[in-house]
C-alpha cells in the first residue's frame, strides 16, 4: 500500500513511543447531506485492516447529517456585529469576529448568556486567562466552522454544526462496516475528540495525540478521513 501524507505533514508520529503512520485517505469534495456509510465503504474499507482506526473531521460527518447554517438564514443585529468587532482572531481563524457567527451564537444561547460569558472574558483576557467565550458558551458554538471562504470558497455562505451524537454515528460505523472511527474536531489551536466507537479501546488523549499537528489540514485537502495504523515500537525492524 502506498501511503499518502498532505505537504507539510509527517506521514509518521512517535506518540508514548510508538510509531503511527497517518494516511490520508483522499475523497471527493463532500457535499450537504451525502450517505456517511458509503464514503466508508468507498474510500475507507479498501484500506482498512484490523488494529488500524480512522479519525474523521467533524466537517465530513456534519455535512452528511445536513447540520448546516445558510447565510441567508440568518438576520445578523447590530449587536452581533458590536461583538464580533471585540473578538481577537487566532491562528484558527476570525472565530467570532464573524457577524454572522456572533448572531448563531445569540441564535443559539440566548442574548444574556453571550453578553454574559462576553464580559467574563474581557476579564479574563486581563488576568491572562484566553478562551473563555468560547468555553461557557459550549460546544455548538465553539464548534461552528465555515461562514469564511478563504481556505475554502465553498464555504463562504455555509455554516457547519457540530455533529449529531456522534458517538452513537461513530458505533453505527463500526456495526455496518466492521471499521473503528472517532470524530474530531482539529486546527492549529488544537485537537478535539467529540465522539469515538464504544469497540475503540484507545482513550481521548492517545486519539487526539496522534493528530496534535492537524495532518488532515485546514484547506481543501479532500482528506477528510485519516488511517491510523500502529508503525511498531521505536528501533524495532
Amino acid at each position: 500500500m502506498e501511503y499518502y501524507h498532505n505537504p507539510g505533514k509527517d506521514l509518521v508520529i512517535t506518540v508514548e513511543g510508538r510509531r503511527y503512520l497517518r494516511h490520508g485517505i483522499r475523497t471527493h469534495f463532500v457535499g450537504v447531506g451525502e450517505d456517511y456509510l458509503s464514503l466508508f465503504r468507498r474510500y475507507v474499507a479498501p484500506v482498512y485492516q484490523p488494529g488500524d482506526c480512522v479519525a474523521v473531521s467533524e466537517k465530513v460527518a456534519a455535512l452528511c447529517q445536513g447540520r448546516v447554517v445558510r447565510r441567508e438564514e440568518v438576520r445578523v443585529t447590530p449587536l452581533a456585529r458590536f461583538l464580533a468587532r471585540c473578538v481577537h482572531q487566532t491562528p484558527a481563524g476570525p472565530g467570532m469576529g464573524l457577524p454572522v457567527k456572533m448572531q448563531f451564537a445569540l441564535d443559539q444561547e440566548g442574548r444574556g448568556k453571550v453578553l454574559w460569558a462576553a464580559l467574563r472574558a474581557g476579564v479574563d483576557k486581563l488576568r491572562g486567562i484566553h478562551g473563555t467565550f468560547y468555553r461557557l458558551l459550549g460546544p455548538e458554538v465553539r464548534g461552528l466552522d465555515g461562514f469564511y471562504g478563504e481556505d475554502i470558497p465553498a464555504y463562504a455562505d455555509l455554516g457547519i454544526r457540530i455533529p449529531h451524537q456522534p458517538d452513537r454515528l461513530c458505533d453505527q460505523v463500526y456495526q455496518e462496516t466492521g471499521i473503528l472511527s472517532y470524530i474530531v474536531d482539529a486546527n492549529a489551536l488544537g485537537v478535539e475528540l467529540l465522539g469515538k466507537a464504544a469497540a475503540l479501546p484507545q482513550g481521548a488523549g492517545g486519539l487526539t495525540a496522534v493528530l496534535r499537528d492537524n495532518p488532515a489540514g485546514q484547506e481543501g485537502q479532500c482528506t477528510p478521513f485519516l488511517l491510523i495504523r500502529p508503525a511498531g515500537e521505536i528501533g524495532a525492524g
